[in-house]
């Protein structure tokens, strides 16, 4: 028994070590073969990031103070989030972070566009088909339990160091939570509110458009926020595959011990995910409230 149990480690660990190298060997087979046609299809993304990151650079900051100002009244009709808004903007500013802001900004905004447009056909897919729901819940789960880490080594053997695979990444990151909250929301829809719209005669997009996407809306903004919010949590770890942003100095403070470096970025994160949040969470109330009929 003692022999057995001696000897059988040594057979696994050899067989686990060529099973290693069939992996290894077989996707730096698949990276020579498509790693430069793969680089080709992102091309379209990099050059529209790179873009919207030069618009947000070469904007006058007051303009970007009214836009974020004007954007955060427009979402919450709160005077106090606004004026906190540019406030916070201001001290972003004074203190020398205004172009590191801008370009996280300008990857959270892209990444978060690119999950609605993925993630909310992927809710209502979800919750038209019980067989996409089996299919696609497991790959959320897997998406939000496993180490970023795990998912960034495929893809910078894929992709390089660069803008593209840090979107990618924070992109797989922060998709669930639309995905989820979508899908939630449109099965939360009340069977009278559909029974009514095929009482007159709905067909099934007018059905979807009409009726379940807009009671759904308060549960899909709820999915947007969170998004956003993982999206802004991934800054810090994209920028240790080239991405630009708050994450650079943060990640420089860590490695040289610039505590003031590191605390003052870190606030400049939280702060844009505190405007964010705040801002998403008054329209998603706003909604809720219009839904209910209270337009008070």
């Amino acid at each position: 028994m003692i022999d057995i149990l001696g000897e059988f480690p040594a057979m696994k660990i050899g067989e686990l070590r060529e099973f290693k190298k069939s992996i290894d060997g077989s996707f730096s087979e698949f990276t020579g073969e498509y790693g430069e046609a793969i680089e080709g299809f992102f091309d379209p993304l990099l050059w529209f990031l790179v873009w919207f990151e030069k618009l947000l650079l070469a904007t006058p900051w007051p303009i970007i103070l009214l836009i974020v100002g004007s954007l955060a009244w427009a979402g919450s009709r709160s005077i106090k989030i606004a004026s906190g808004a540019i406030l916070a903007f201001i001290a972003i500013g004074y203190f020398g972070m205004w172009e590191d802001t801008m370009s996280t900004l300008a990857i959270v905004s892209v990444a978060t566009l690119i999950c609605i447009f993925i993630g909310i056909p992927m809710g209502i897919l979800m919750a038209r088909s019980k067989y996409a729901q089996t299919l696609v819940t497991p790959l959320l789960d897997i998406m939000q339990t496993i180490p970023a880490f795990v998912y960034l080594i495929p893809v910078v053997m894929l992709l390089g160091i660069g803008k593209v695979p840090g979107l990618i990444a924070v992109c797989i990151y922060a998709l669930p939570p639309v995905v989820r909250l979508t899908n939630l929301g449109i099965r939360l829809v009340s069977k009278e509110a559909l029974e009514a719209a095929d009482a007159f005669g709905a067909s099934y997009s007018q059905r979807l458009f009409g009726v379940q996407i807009p009671l759904a809306l308060p549960n899909i903004f709820a999915g947007i926020n969170q998004t956003i919010m993982m999206a802004l949590s991934m800054v810090v770890i994209a920028s240790m595959i080239g991405v630009a942003g708050l994450g650079v100095p943060v990640l420089r403070s860590i490695s040289n011990q610039y505590l003031a470096l590191g605390l003052l970025n870190g606030l400049a994160i939280v702060a844009l995910a505190i405007i964010f949040d705040r801002v998403t969470q008054e329209y998603g109330k706003r909604l809720q409230k219009h839904r209910h009929g209270d337009h008070s």
